[in-house]
């Protein structure tokens, strides 16, 4: 898989704060972005985003609106958890991108990172999910691992996807299918099962016990 960098955008030159606020206008009319790098003297200086520019007067320059920029920005190389974190914190779809000496290189779109993000083995990967909740002060990474490995599957990807103020849950994706070994596994560690598993053993025990005591009940 290719690293996040090869996904740095030049499409569209940054805006110039020498730039008529009408030519930023343009750019937000003809592509979908959210916010928008300007640069001064090719050094970045901060964006500008398509809600404010629309009330900015046309004919005015870049430079004169400056108390609109909005001053954020990724380093070439960060990761990409870190990447979609900044996409979700400043609510934008484009995100402008230096390197460690503060040189613009280009942007990131929302949409390229999560193709990026397709392309990783959690997602690109034939496997299973579980969704396993415990108490916050009882679980660990450590454990969970132990647990896949244990039944000799081997683990894709895994994160804390919800957490309250007595428990949390775990996502994991599975290198197998057949999870049941798994799932039997987790309940054994006091892990409750969230996700919904059609070979889970336990569950459709438990059905088919409903179902017979249902029939029995309607003799």
């Amino acid at each position: 898989m290719n690293s996040l960098e090869s996904y740095v955008n030049n499409e569209i030159k940054p805006i110039k704060n020498t730039d008529s606020i009408a030519e930023v206008q343009n750019v937000f009319s003809n592509f979908p972005y959210s916010h928008f790098p300007i640069t001064e003297d090719d050094v970045y200086i901060g964006c500008l985003s398509k809600d404010a520019v629309e009330f900015l007067n046309a004919d005015a320059k870049v430079n004169d609106s400056r108390f609109n920029f909005e001053r954020f920005f990724v380093r070439s190389n960060m990761i990409w958890l870190d990447v979609l974190e900044f996409f979700a914190k400043h609510e934008a779809n484009l995100l402008p991108v230096l390197d460690d000496k503060n040189n613009y290189l280009g942007y990131y779109e929302l949409e390229d990172v999560i193709r990026f993000l397709h392309e990783t083995p959690f997602f690109k990967e034939k496997g299973g999910i579980i969704i396993v909740e415990k108490e916050v002060d009882k679980f660990s990474m450590s454990q969970v691992a132990q647990i896949v490995e244990s039944n000799n599957a081997k683990i894709l990807g895994l994160f804390i996807s919800n957490v309250t103020n007595r428990k949390v849950q775990i996502t994991v994706k599975i290198s197998q299918s057949g999870l049941n070994d798994i799932i039997q596994t987790f309940r054994r560690y006091e892990y409750e099962i969230i996700s919904e598993h059609q070979e889970d053993s336990y569950l459709n025990s438990l059905k088919e016990r409903s179902d017979y005591l249902d029939r029995y009940l309607n003799i």
